[in-house]
């Protein structure tokens, strides 16, 4: 009897057994985990952080992952953003801009298993980076980044060419560019773009205004105001919402403007009748492009850069304004784009 009962007793903890395998969470099906971490433009800014997001979606869709976003407010956002993604026991994580820089670099230290990716600041796998608190006193050497990935691109070569647009089509002589945070993706596009206008119109005059924000739209519709005062009639926003600001006064103003990051005709409809195209970062290509390397095991630490070359940064489409750009400013765009590709033209950023 006794031997019946110990056989009884097998048999229920063999079924217990089976009916948790069943009841596992689907976590063990071994389906990744990506979540991205925006900078404080927000998820919606209309340029940037926006197609980050839509890289991510369309790399997740297609491969099958679950995929999710947190939202900085504030830069001491940033590091308690990524821990929670690691709490959470994310597999990727995608941290959007410049600024983002040196949080993701000591939490990628810190999660050495999770693989990152950086839009818009280098990190080298091969050499370290020293990273101090505010006293500087406590200090330490990161010894280089093997599991983060950085997507850069070159702003300054698509911000000459949107130059060149600005000053083959200004009839007053003077082009400007409302920008956000001096940091050297908006630095570039400042660069090239006063490059650009100079290289097509050498007398042109070119305005520029950092402003010390990328969620400022109404600085940026006042600075853009400004300068359309000292004769601006071309306005390039550079800097999300705060460069939106300054495409929005020249689009009240009846007077041209050229967006920034994406096809801003399509992401922003308030201004697309001003814009003459968009000097665009293909920033959701570069994402989705990363996460296809994660799925295909083949991504690599170190520095993509996204250029004329690769077809990683462009200027839009004209959209309304195609008939009415002269050919003879089409035809210069063309052979800025050929002898930028070619290196017989620089844009001047160093």
């Amino acid at each position: 009897m006794r031997t019946k009962i110990f056989v009884f007793a097998a048999l229920l903890t063999l079924v217990a057994l089976a009916l948790a395998a069943c009841a596992a969470p689907a976590a063990t099906t071994g389906k990744l985990r990506v979540g991205l971490i925006t900078d404080v433009g927000g998820v919606n800014d209309k340029s940037f952080n926006q197609s980050a997001w839509e890289g991510a979606q369309k790399g997740a869709k297609e491969f099958g992952w679950d995929i999710k976003f947190i939202e900085s407010k504030q830069p001491t956002d940033y590091e308690k953003n990524i821990d929670q993604f690691a709490t959470e026991k994310y597999d990727v994580l995608i941290t959007v801009g410049f600024l983002m820089g040196d949080a993701t670099a000591i939490k990628a230290k810190q999660y050495p298993n999770i693989k990152f990716a950086i839009v818009d600041n280098a990190y080298f796998p091969t050499k370290g980076v020293a990273y101090c608190d505010d006293t500087k006193k406590d200090c330490y050497d990161d010894g280089g980044l093997k599991n983060v990935t950085s997507l850069m691109f070159q702003e300054d070569q698509v911000g000459f060419l949107a130059g060149v647009l600005a000053g083959g089509m200004t009839k007053t002589g003077t082009v400007c560019t409302v920008s956000g945070m001096e940091i050297p993706p908006v630095v570039r596009f400042v660069v090239g773009f006063q490059n650009g206008a100079k290289w097509i119109k050498p007398d042109v005059k070119t305005l520029n205004v950092y402003i010390p924000s990328f969620i400022d739209p109404a600085k940026g519709k006042e600075t853009g105001q400004s300068m359309i005062a000292q004769g601006c009639d071309v306005v390039f926003g550079v800097g999300g919402n705060t460069g939106n600001g300054g495409l929005l006064a020249a689009k009240e103003k009846g007077l041209m403007a050229i967006g920034v990051d994406v096809d801003q005709y399509n992401t922003y409809p308030e201004v697309k009748g001003a814009l003459l195209s968009s000097a665009a970062k293909n920033v959701d290509a570069a994402v989705y492009n990363y996460l296809k390397s994660v799925n295909a095991k083949s991504s690599k630490a170190g520095v993509f850069t996204a250029n004329l070359q690769n077809g990683g940064v462009g200027l839009a489409p004209f959209h309304d304004w195609d008939s009415k750009i002269p050919q003879t400013v089409k035809d210069k765009i063309k052979t800025a784009t050929e002898d930028l590709k070619s290196g017989k033209l620089a844009t001047g950023y160093k």
